[in-house]
């Protein structure tokens, strides 16, 4: 059976590096900001540098089609992609999300990266790609956990990879938790 694997955590945690090693190693990533974006295209919206328009989109379309709609939006993409391999899931960010995948994935494997807080603070001011100042960085962690119920995830995570350390001792617990999860399917 294929994979399927959700990379949570807080802003700036570093689960990018997550889902481009898995990436790298042939999983087919799935994008949850994806279908803000295209949505936002199809309805010839413009997108801000600041992040506002995507915001104020994203709470729209919560609104509108309910907490879990996200998940909803992208479940036909996971049944297509899981067909030809292993899936890895960037951007799961709500209880609600969550609720809605595990019970059509029940082999869904939440994988939360996790950081001290000080320290993911000094990353996300100084990343080149949407940096934040520490200001917005504090909203944005508020917002999130206030308005998306993201501390669910988080929490409820199978598994945690600490990224306070180095790059290698990050990618060695990651194998770690791979390893594990195939070890698992095999005793089924």
């Amino acid at each position: 059976m294929n994979k399927l694997v959700a990379v949570v955590g807080m802003s700036g945690s570093g689960k990018s590096v997550a889902t481009e090693y898995l990436e790298n190693k042939g999983w087919t990533k799935l994008y949850f900001g994806g279908i803000t974006y295209k949505l936002m295209a199809e309805a010839g919206l413009e997108i801000t540098s600041d992040g506002k328009s995507e915001k104020e989109f994203r709470e729209n379309l919560r609104r509108e089609y309910g907490p879990e709609c996200y998940a909803k939006f992208l479940e036909p993409d996971i049944r297509e992609a899981l067909k030809n391999g292993n899936v890895v899931l960037d951007g799961l960010y709500s209880w609600y999300e969550y609720k809605y995948l595990i019970e059509r994935f029940p082999e869904l494997k939440l994988v939360c990266v996790v950081v001290d807080k000080k320290l993911r603070y000094e990353r996300v001011g100084n990343r080149v790609d949407r940096p934040f100042s520490l200001e917005n960085i504090i909203y944005r962690d508020i917002t999130e956990i206030e308005n998306l119920a993201k501390g669910g995830p988080i929490a409820y995570a199978d598994y945690f990879l600490f990224n306070n350390g180095s790059l290698e001792n990050y990618k060695k617990r990651l194998i770690e938790i791979l390893e594990d999860i195939e070890k698992q399917e095999g005793e089924m």
